[in-house]
């Protein structure tokens, strides 16, 4: 027996799923780019916000001397990169450039569709004002985004890691709205989970994942990555020297080198244990595939995280770290997702 054929509806909200899938894509590009930005130092050469005409690029040898002079004056160029040449300067300006350039991208990217989506009578309402909140979220990360610049440019030599985290947490909560949604948009066959449990579960996995990326941005803002390069304890100790400096208190948890590596080194063991947990209670239902799915990712992701540790974080293995975990968390969404009950619209 044929399948039936797809109705007009059904059609045009495959084709929303697939942009969002796609969108998706474009958010992982800007966090890895993020990601390099942040490795290379280059986050605070560009020292202005300016949404539209920040778009073009200085076309002149004048316009590259003008954003040098503003680079100069703010203290990352003159405690760190004191002396530095125009061409030097120009390598990182540019990674910052196609940062922001690429935000802009994706803020295109989304709008134009999104409007001819919603002209065209292809969006219900509820969709349309999910689309709609998305697009606002994307321009609250740009804002964001410059608050932490504004971190560097006065009284420290990068920006907080605080802001940096923050700036992370919104652009993966991003992604992880667009791919819930544009699973919801495309027409699967749910999981028959045996009990409510495995759900929480997978959302709890999902969690995990995010609060695990999260740590990683403490590490990236705090360049730890680059010290404690052993595994698996940290210069010959399972509590690294320097853990608590000082005075003990709940900042030294994300303010010392040794402790928010701890931390990440620590949560990567959790989820792995959580991941052993939710496959080990998926065994023998319909979810276990995606709970094998969820169990491998985490586990390439750890081999790749000691990997990284060990070869003191160049930027190539830094980069596919961090897309590696973007991968993990869509893996634990795709299995939260596929044991959600169902509920109506």
């Amino acid at each position: 027996m044929q399948n039936a054929p797809a109705t007009p509806q059904a059609t045009s909200t495959r084709a929303i799923a697939v942009w969002l899938i796609v969108m998706c894509g474009l958010v992982a590009a800007m966090v890895i780019v993020g990601g390099a930005t942040r490795l290379t130092d280059s986050g605070l050469s560009i020292t202005e916000w300016r949404p539209v005409t920040g778009a073009i690029p200085p076309l002149s040898e004048a316009a590259w001397l003008a954003e040098f002079e503003k680079y100069k004056q703010i203290p990352e160029y003159q405690h760190i990169n004191f002396g530095m040449s125009l061409e030097e300067f120009k390598v990182i300006y540019w990674w910052e450039w196609g940062h922001r350039f690429l935000g802009r991208l994706i803020g295109i990217a989304f709008f134009v569709p999104m409007v001819f989506f919603m002209a065209t009578g292809r969006t219900t309402k509820p969709l349309a004002l999910k689309l709609f909140g998305l697009f606002v979220l994307g321009g609250l990360q740009g804002a964001l985004g410059w608050w932490m610049v504004t971190s560097g440019l006065a009284d420290r030599v990068d920006v907080s890691q605080y802001r940096l985290a923050a700036h992370l947490s919104l652009a993966v909560i991003l992604f992880g709205l667009m791919f819930w949604l544009a699973l919801d948009l495309w027409p699967a066959a749910k999981t028959r989970a045996p009990k409510r449990g495995l759900f929480i579960g997978a959302m709890a996995l999902s969690a995990g994942v995010f609060a695990q990326m999260m740590l990683g941005a403490f590490v990236a803002g705090l360049r730890a990555g680059r010290t404690f390069n052993t595994w698996p304890l940290m210069d010959g100790k399972f509590f690294p020297d320097g853990y608590f400096y000082g005075a003990p208190g709940f900042n030294d948890l994300f303010e010392t080198i040794a402790a928010v590596q701890f931390n990440h080194r620590i949560g990567a063991y959790l989820l792995a244990a959580g991941a052993v947990w939710f496959w080990l209670a998926a065994r023998k239902t319909d979810a276990e595939p995606r709970a094998r799915l969820v169990l491998a990712a985490v586990g390439l992701q750890m081999v790749l995280g000691v990997w990284t540790v060990l070869a003191a974080t160049p930027i190539s293995l830094g980069l596919l770290h961090q897309a590696g975990a973007l991968l993990v968390f869509a893996a634990a969404l795709y299995s939260a997702h596929g044991l959600a009950p169902d509920r109506s619209e």
